[in-house]
Order: C-alpha cells, then sequence, then structure tokens
C-alpha cells in the first residue's frame, strides 16, 4: 500500500491518498465566530498542498462552550454562507473536506467567563495553572440530551454548507473524552461507572449526526488511543470502544491521545510510559486495527514519508499530520513528486516546567498557521518565548472581544 493510493470509506465515499492534513486548533474566527478571511486563506494553502483528507479545527457547537477565544461555532443557520465558502475552498482541489465538531467540557479557561460542565464536579489538576480552569458543573439528564442534539444539528449544518464529512471529537479531554475516562467521569448513574456507561454519550452522540445527515456524508470519530494518565482511560479501552463503533455506520476513527493534563498528541505523556519520536500512538493502533470493522487513521508527530509508509504497513488505513502541514503545506505534493526524504519540524521546548512548554509549543504552532493566513511563508525557528507572549496576547484581546460579544446576547 503506498500513501497516494485512494481509499474507499464504508459509506463508499473516496478519499484520493492517504494522507490528511489533521486538526489543528487555529483561533481564527471573525468578531462573529463565523470562519474569517485569514481562515479561509489557510485553507486555501492546505487544500492546495495535495493531502487526500482536510480536517478543520475545532468548530464549536456552542458557543457558550469553547476551547479559547477565537473559535469558530456553528449551531445556526445565521453565517452559514461563511461556511459554505469554507467548504467550497476546501475541496476545490478535490479533498475530502470534514469538519471537526467539538465540546470542551470542564476544558475552558475561567476567564471567559462562562460556566463550564463535565460528566462530574472534577476539576483539571495543573499544578501551579490549575487556578485557570474551573470546577465544572456535573450534567444533568436533561442537559446530556441537549447535548446529543447540538452534536447533530452543527453536523447537519456542515453538510448544508458543502463539508463532505464531520469528525466528532472524542479525545484529547474534551468533554466526550471526559465521559469516557475513570479520572472525570466519576457518575454513578447510565453515564459512569463500567466502560459501556461511559461509552454511551459518543455513541448516541454519532447514532443522532448520522440520523441527521444522509448516507454519503462522512461520519468519522477522534478517539484517545490512551489518556496516559494512571487510572485513566488506557488501550484496552480504547480497543473495546472501537469496537462498539464498529456497530454503528462510522466511517474512519482517528487515534490520538492525550489531554490538557497530560499532552501525550505533543509527545509527553504522564504515565511513565516513553513515546515515539514520530507516529506516538501507533503501537497501539496496531492492536486496534485488529478488532476494527472501519478503517483507522493515527496521528501524532508524523513529519516524514518513511514513517507515513510505515504506518500504512502496519494495517493503519490513513496517516494524519498536523504541526508539519503548518510549517510545509505542501509536503504531500512534494513527496509525491518525488522528494522522499523531505520533512517539517519545530524544535523541541526543553523547558523544566511542562505545562508551560505546553503552551509554547501550540504557541509556535499557532505562529506559523498565522504567517499562512496572512499569504506568508512558515518561521519554523521562531522563538518559544517570543511566540508564547505574542499568542498570550492575542488571546488577551480575543477574550475581550469574546466576553463582550457574550454579553452582548
Amino acid at each position: 500500500m503506498t500513501a497516494f493510493q485512494p481509499l474507499q470509506l464504508p459509506n463508499g465515499t473516496v478519499i484520493p491518498n492517504r494522507i490528511a492534513k489533521a486538526a489543528m486548533e487555529e483561533n481564527l474566527a471573525d468578531a462573529s465566530q463565523g470562519p474569517s478571511a485569514e481562515l479561509l486563506r489557510l485553507y486555501q494553502a492546505w487544500a492546495a498542498g495535495g493531502a487526500g483528507l482536510l480536517l478543520t479545527g475545532n468548530v464549536m457547537v456552542d458557543r457558550h462552550a469553547m476551547t479559547g477565544p477565537g473559535g469558530v461555532v456553528l449551531e445556526d443557520e445565521r453565517q452559514l454562507d461563511k461556511f459554505r465558502e469554507w467548504a467550497r475552498i476546501g475541496r476545490a482541489q478535490g479533498a475530502q473536506f470534514w469538519m471537526q465538531i467539538n465540546h470542551p467540557g470542564r476544558q475552558m479557561q475561567a476567564n471567559l467567563g462562562q460556566q463550564t460542565v463535565a460528566p462530574s464536579a472534577v476539576a483539571l489538576e495543573l499544578g501551579g495553572l490549575s487556578k485557570m480552569f474551573p470546577v465544572p458543573k456535573a450534567l444533568s439528564d436533561e442537559e446530556i440530551g441537549g447535548l446529543i442534539q447540538r452534536f447533530a444539528r452543527t453536523a447537519q449544518l456542515a453538510e448544508q454548507a458543502g463539508f463532505s464529512g464531520v469528525q466528532i471529537h472524542a479525545a484529547h479531554g474534551y468533554l466526550l473524552s471526559q465521559f469516557l475516562s475513570p479520572i472525570s467521569n466519576k457518575r454513578t448513574d447510565s453515564w459512569g461507572g463500567p466502560l459501556e456507561n461511559r461509552a454511551r454519550l459518543l455513541l448516541e452522540v454519532v447514532k443522532a449526526v448520522r440520523a441527521m445527515v444522509a448516507p454519503s456524508f462522512c461520519v468519522a470519530v477522534k478517539l484517545n488511543s490512551a489518556d496516559f494518565q494512571r487510572g485513566g482511560f488506557d488501550g484496552a479501552d480504547a480497543k473495546r470502544v472501537v469496537q462498539m463503533l464498529g456497530e454503528l455506520p462510522v466511517d474512519l476513527v482517528e487515534l490520538s491521545g492525550g489531554s490538557y493534563e497530560a499532552p501525550a498528541m505533543q509527545g509527553d505523556a504522564r504515565d511513565g510510559r516513553t513515546l515515539a519520536r514520530e507516529a506516538y500512538f501507533l503501537e497501539f493502533a496496531g492492536e486496534i486495527a485488529a478488532v476494527a470493522k472501519m478503517p483507522l487513521m493515527v496521528t501524532g508527530g508524523i513529519r516524514r514519508l518513511p514513517v507515513v509508509e510505515q504506518v500504512l504497513a502496519s494495517g493503519v488505513a490513513m496517516a494524519g499530520i498536523a504541526t508539519a502541514l503548518a510549517i510545509e503545506p505542501n509536503l504531500p505534493r512534494r513527496w509525491q513528486a518525488g522528494e522522499r526524504q523531505i520533512s517539517a519540524e519545530l524544535a523541541p521546548i526543553r523547558w523544566k516546567h511542562k505545562a508551560l512548554a505546553s503552551l509554547a509549543y501550540m504557541a509556535m504552532v499557532k505562529f506559523q498557521m498565522r504567517r499562512l493566513s496572512r499569504g506568508g511563508r512558515p518561521k519554523p525557528n521562531v522563538s518559544p518565548l517570543r511566540a508564547l507572549l505574542a499568542e498570550q496576547l492575542k488571546t488577551a484581546r480575543r477574550t475581550r472581544l469574546y466576553k463582550r460579544l457574550m454579553a452582548a446576547g
């Protein structure tokens, strides 16, 4: 199997090659929480880059529940024309273009001024940064039902806008992932306890989304291969959830890992494990592929074509690439043209404060995306401190704008 061989999904959709531009949080919404001109320019660059599948960064199902200020929201038809233009740009070069839909749960900063919710009233443990996130309110049965419908409505609107699929985000410690993890889900009702109960919300969201869209519209799930925290959602849990998803019409499952507390998606585990330098989660994916009824995709640190080929040789159907495409958006096209050895990466950050280093790394990635969004070239050698300070200033400004927008109703 080669990286540039098409992939047919269970619903009949064909992805033109096995390389995906994985989701990254852009924070490039306009003042109305719609896709901005800068965001469209960024996806123009990625659409031209040759990946067979483009996944958006977080699109939130509720404007009161944000992974960060500057995020895009799709909960009604008010800005659908902007989303239509985004979909047109993403699909213009022949790629599949899927919207990642998400709810942050407890991973929403206190300074945004909104009530955070979660399966249980369990706060994030981030050392000195813990105070940035409030103790969440445990969701009621009625509120859980409302959230299921929000995911379904956003998927329906994404289809109306012209996207070719959605990816339901159940990884990285966001709300659906919080329900899956015994660390954050302490419920004793039908939404908590054994894995079958903890997975119930994800399964109900998938069913509700599938019921609202056409069979030809792709429905995918992003799932942690593990939380990489002692006592958390682990590889055996992931394997079982993939088996549960196999009983539903799911077209692709992307395997990642980690959360704000243990950012394994950046190569940092907290349970004593050493992750691979590239394709962090491939070891887990090989075991899960043995029981998966749908194609799998692995994301996490991939930046070289030989690693993509290693992923595909393991039985995984697609390789997702994130940071490397923020640095060199044309990687797939260049690989296909014969430049097999070309790679793209940011220098690792060796700061002792792991949480701060994680924030700096994310800031460096966003720095590259902002340059692309302005029509410029990335600058991978940017100072982590400079990128972090610039991102903090931008976040402060976006936070003020967000709070004003919420206050205005």
